[in-house]
């Protein structure tokens, strides 16, 4: 057991990024680039932790806090009658109106940090545009438990601090405990059936930094609970497990904390760990993420999980299992539900990640819509799933003639050889991972046949964009926008990003097997997106195949 506090790395990333900001703002008090967000004058928020810190190179300095107001007056021209701002992205797709919870909460701390060093002619503007923007949030956005109302529900409680008001203290500190009356046992929050993984570091970060203020014990429990889940479903390399996620993709790169870890002991042990692969990469700490940490983290002694050799296996009662035998980490996801008209709300279909400590995630990514070789296993006619109604407004399905996600799951009981059933329609399906040793796993997939349907099952395969994909009968290509599609008729193997992967007759290989893009309101996802599909056809004579997968 060791302590921890934040870095000083976190400090230094703070202070250097000063200039940057600065330089950034234009006469009207806008920061950043075109187009304008409401988002960008998020700068505000480093710039007050600059200033305030007594061993900042831009403690109390009065050009930052001229900055700061004039930030602040830029969102405050922006504001429509109700005190919300046009939701717009950087690709000039624009949502409507909004209370943006990721603005109003860095703007009410930033006035909580810097409001007595203001003019009153400054704090005057400030009050009338905050409460103009708190009233509505008060009145409107904590109607439901979600994340971005509980995001509000820890500004709200700011606000109380800044302008006195009880009642919002109160309603911030209830609602608090009704969205820690919804957590799982298992330490998440759902927006349908099970885990939303990347959405939860929200509930996490709002519960951190409203501890930091209230001192209200009842989230810790649920910090406590959080870190746990967070803490088994997280890769070696620091980015998190997609396996379970209901609404994101796989994201390749270290996953930011949040000052809500650092008020338990495992918590403390998981931000220390993030901390060092960031460090260690030589990169930066994100300016906005090192402000976080450095105004509102707890610190103290830290508790990891177990480690050693053998199996380290997490579950999540008969819904989810982690098993990692070093250096190989397997996810599986139990979790079914029916589809959902929601674009966000992703098709549970994607049933299996593989990564290994050498070359990261192989095989998985998560789970999409419309795309149907995302799916471990498929019943019926793939080409049937395409988009038939407007791309602004999809038609998600279901297709006549076409099971891609099962009616029920379960999950083997073995931790070192991890397996799972699934059941479409008459059809049962299973896969199995089996780590031979250290750069050797065997997948075995096998499925009936008795629908009088096609059967398939799908290997999904992280992309390396601009590398080679080769097969054993010669075949190179660089991944692109260009489509590949190659048999396996005769068998062999197909390589990529440092792995080989059996290619077994009877299979053929996609690229790329695009998803589609909940996020754009219009056009097709990006490569950047795609898979690599791998589709082993079933019939009454073929209802086995085992493949290799070897780390190089």
């Amino acid at each position: 057991m060791s302590d921890w506090k934040p870095e000083p790395e976190l400090r230094q990333a703070l202070f250097d990024a000063v200039p940057r900001i600065l330089e950034s703002q234009r006469v009207d008090g806008q920061f950043g680039t075109d187009p304008w967000t409401c988002r960008d004058q998020d700068m505000t928020f480093p710039l007050a932790a600059a200033w305030s810190f007594e061993d900042s190179p831009y403690y109390h300095d009065e050009k930052v806090l001229e900055a700061i107001v004039l930030g602040g007056d830029a969102l405050i021209d922006a504001q429509d009658e109700n005190g919300m701002w046009t939701f717009r992205k950087k690709d000039h797709s624009t949502w409507g109106q909004i209370y943006m919870p990721w603005t109003y909460s860095r703007w009410i701390r930033t006035y909580h940090i810097v409001r007595e060093a203001m003019s009153q002619e400054a704090q005057d503007r400030w009050n009338k545009g905050l409460l103009l923007g708190f009233e509505g949030i008060s009145a409107t956005a904590l109607e439901r438990i979600h994340n971005i109302p509980t995001h509000h529900a820890m500004a709200l409680y700011y606000a109380s601090l800044v302008f006195e008001r009880e009642d919002w203290k109160s309603q911030a500190t209830d609602f608090m405990a009704q969205v820690v009356a919804k957590q799982s046992e298992y330490g998440w929050w759902t927006e349908n059936v099970g885990p939303v993984v990347a959405y939860n570091f929200v509930y996490s970060d709002s519960f951190g930094v409203y501890y930091h203020a209230s001192g209200d014990p009842i989230v810790l429990e649920a910090l406590e609970r959080a870190a746990r889940f967070h803490a088994n479903y997280t890769y070696p390399d620091g980015s998190s497990v997609e396996t379970v996620d209901e609404r994101n993709a796989y994201s390749k790169g270290v996953h930011d904390g949040n000052p809500g870890f650092s008020h338990t002991a495992l918590g403390r042990w998981y931000l220390s760990r993030k901390h060092k692969l960031i460090i260690d990469s030589g990169d930066p700490f994100d300016v906005d993420y090192a402000t976080n940490i450095l105004l509102y983290s707890g610190e103290g002694p830290t508790e990891g999980l177990g480690s050693g050799p053998g199996v380290q296996a997490y579950r999540m009662g008969e819904d989810a299992l982690i098993s990692h035998q070093s250096p190989w980490f397997v996810s599986i996801s139990a979790y079914v539900c029916p589809m959902h008209e929601n674009r966000f709300i992703q098709d549970r279909q994607n049933f299996l990640s593989v990564f290994h400590e050498k070359t990261g995630l192989i095989v998985g990514g998560g789970n999409t819509k419309l795309q149907p070789l995302w799916s471990t296993f498929t019943v019926g006619d793939t080409s049937l799933m395409v988009n038939t109604g407007d791309q602004s407004d999809p038609n998600f399905g279901p297709f006549e003639g076409l099971l891609h996600i099962p009616d029920d799951s379960t999950l083997g009981d073995s931790d070192e050889e991890p397996a799972l059933s699934l059941q479409y329609g008459e059809e049962t399906c299973k896969v199995t991972t089996r780590p031979e040793n250290d750069t050797t796993m065997t997948l075995i997939y096998e499925a009936t046949s008795n629908s009088g349907m096609d059967v398939e099952g799908h290997i999904t395969l992280i992309p390396h964009l601009g590398e080679p994909v080769s097969s054993s009968d010669g075949h190179i290509e660089n991944l692109g926008e260009e489509a590949v599609v190659w048999s396996g008729s005769q068998g062999g193997w197909v390589e990529h990003a440092g792995w080989r992967l059996s290619l077994p007759k009877g299979s053929r290989l996609v690229w790329p097997a695009r998803p589609h893009n909940a996020y754009r309101k219009l056009g097709d996802a990006t490569v950047e997106i795609a898979r690599i599909a791998i589709a082993l056809s079933f019939s009454k004579e073929l209802t086995y195949y085992e493949l290799k997968l070897e780390v190089k």
